[in-house]
């Protein structure tokens, strides 16, 4: 399998099968240590620049699944975020809906972290999916049925946006793309107002063939998605320079949107996103630093991309004695949150 059409969420590969093989308490264990009380630590001050951003628009990947995750509410605090991707909602068996496809929707750890997000004047963004695990769209045999299993999550949560992480053998299956497709036309149609984000990998030119079908697909049924969203990185194909390379996957990206809906630059490029990784990525000599996310994130604001997003905040940290990049570190010399912080500057457009 080409590395290709296997981006994203790749350390979440044997991240996923530890958290799935913990079983609901060691899961729910982890969720509560995320939700401590952590009123010993002193916020550093959010960035001036820092600004309440429209849902969905500018949330890093938040997974309570492993990886030490910090309570949500004081992580915003120190760093001005406003807005969190919580990962992974998947097919708890069958066509219905589960956090890791274990955890319930509501009455767990995971309701409990997003009602103290919102309670603290912040917002949630479910993201549904991602490389591992078993998926909703191939899980539900129709597009009705699988947009049953989406409204089950919005109304779990009265949900102004919803990601949609279609990776590995969900996106590379002719019939789930158009499945897919078909269930967020019946979402957006049902619920007034809603972000729709479609995010899957790329290559360093922009999307492959399951990418391009998959904008073509939604074009074709005038599906308006709020950011087709790429993940620009374990390209597996020599790339070093990742700052050039997620520009041009992004513009990549923006050539595949504007030409299926017949649109303008400008306006493919605010239907467009991006999904980072901080530090060292799962492919040896790629590696996001700080200084070069801050040149992506300026890149972003200057097209007006409608969606920017990183993987992970569990490890937007540096590892304890200069270790290697894991669940819950970066593997590089950064500050605590300084890819959030960065983040939280992007107003957008």
């Amino acid at each position: 399998m080409s590395p290709h059409t296997t981006p994203h969420r790749r350390r979440s590969r044997a991240r996923r099968r530890l958290a799935m093989g913990l079983g609901m308490g060691a899961a729910a264990a982890l969720t509560a240590s995320a939700l401590a009380v952590t009123a010993q630590a002193t916020p550093e001050a959010a960035p001036e620049r820092a600004q309440a951003a429209p849902s969905g628009l500018n949330g890093p990947y938040l997974y309570l699944g492993w990886g030490n995750p910090p309570d949500p509410v004081t992580f915003m605090e120190q760093t001005g975020t406003k807005q969190l991707t919580m990962a992974f909602i998947l097919s708890d068996g069958g066509c219905n809906p589960a956090w890791d496809g274990q955890r319930p929707l509501t009455g767990g750890q995971d309701e409990q972290a997003v009602k103290a997000i919102q309670q603290a004047g912040g917002d949630i963004t479910p993201s549904v999916g991602g490389w591992s695990g078993n998926k909703l769209g191939e899980a539900c045999s129709s597009a009705q049925d699988l947009a049953g299993a989406y409204q089950k999550v919005i109304d779990a949560y009265g949900l102004k946006s919803i990601d949609i992480d279609i990776e590995a053998s969900e996106v590379e299956n002719a019939e789930v793309r158009q499945r897919v497709i078909d269930a967020l036309k019946i979402v957006k149609e049902k619920n007034a107002g809603i972000k729709v984000y479609l995010t899957f990998g790329t290559t360093p030119q922009g999307p492959n063939e399951n990418g391009k079908d998959l904008i073509a697909k939604g074009a074709e049924a005038q599906l308006d998605v709020d950011a087709w969203t790429v993940m620009p990185f374990d390209f597996g194909d020599g790339t070093t320079d990742m700052v050039a390379a997620t520009k041009s996957a992004v513009d990549g990206l923006k050539d595949q949107v504007k030409a299926a809906y017949g649109i303008s630059d400008s306006e493919a490029y605010k239907k467009s996103g991006l999904s980072s990784m901080n530090g060292r990525t799962d492919v040896e000599g790629e590696s996001v630093s700080p200084d070069g996310f801050q040149e992506i994130v300026d890149h972003a604001k200057s097209k007006g991309l409608s969606r920017v997003s990183f993987w992970a905040v569990n490890r937007d940290r540096p590892c304890a004695g200069g270790g290697g990049a894991g669940d819950s570190c970066s593997g590089i010399d950064q500050k605590e949150w300084e890819f959030s912080r960065i983040l939280a500057g992007y107003g957008g457009q």
